[in-house]
């Protein structure tokens, strides 16, 4: 091949890979979408900061996609009860589906509760070990709404031989918009039942429930 022609042929093959490879890779936007709940299990390589306030909880965390995972750390305050939830996590999409993606979580954590009875009169007090297996399903039903629905078992147990605990079970869902440069929008609600035994009391079984609002953003 001569030199003009090899050269022409460059010419006209960079901009064609070059097109290519542009279409080929999601846009910024597209990258930057989903931050507080969705999606369900962050790509690898990405990482959010959100927070939220909400019912009966307020909260923030951080998001880290590694290879077929997602990290989660999170701290929460509880002001109906005076307790502070620390809690670490993984989530793991194991269902991925056109624009839906379904990803099992499980978290390890503490809740040191303060056992302040002034908005809720059946609290109780002391040191408590939290695990919480759970599922997120999120959707993206347009450029910038994405659906998710929500199931979350916290179980807390007494680090004393009171026989204290506590069990959530609380399904839902919402939605999470998407604001631009790398900011979401979410608001989210569950319901489902709450069931617990205060150290030498009786359990008691009663609505649980969780209102979110919240903010993230994109790190990388």
């Amino acid at each position: 091949m001569t030199r003009p022609v090899l050269l022409l042929t460059l010419v006209v093959a960079f901009p064609v890979s070059v097109a290519a490879q542009e279409a080929a890779a999601p846009s910024r936007e597209e990258w930057s979408f989903g931050t507080v709940l969705s999606p369900a299990a962050l790509p690898e390589g990405s990482s959010a900061l959100y927070g939220y306030v909400g019912v009966p909880e307020m909260g923030a965390g951080y998001r880290q996609g590694i290879a077929g995972f997602e990290l989660e750390g999170r701290a929460r305050l509880d002001y109906f009860r005076l307790s502070g939830i620390f809690e670490a996590g993984a989530r793991r999409a194991v269902l991925r589906e056109g624009a839906a993606t379904m990803a099992p979580t499980l978290s390890l954590g503490l809740v040191l509760n303060s056992g302040s009875a002034y908005l809720d009169a059946d609290n109780f007090g002391g040191v408590l070990l939290r695990v919480t297996p759970g599922m997120v399903v999120s959707w993206k039903v347009g450029e910038t709404v994405a659906l998710v629905g929500l199931l979350n078992v916290p179980i807390d147990i007494g680090l004393d031989p009171t026989g204290a605990r506590r069990l959530q079970a609380l399904t839902g869902g919402g939605a999470e918009v998407y604001l631009g440069s790398g900011i979401s929008l979410l608001a989210a609600g569950q319901l489902g039942v709450e069931t617990f035994k205060a150290p030498r009391e009786s359990a008691v079984t009663r609505l649980g429930y969780q209102v979110q609002l919240g903010i993230g953003t994109r790190l990388f």
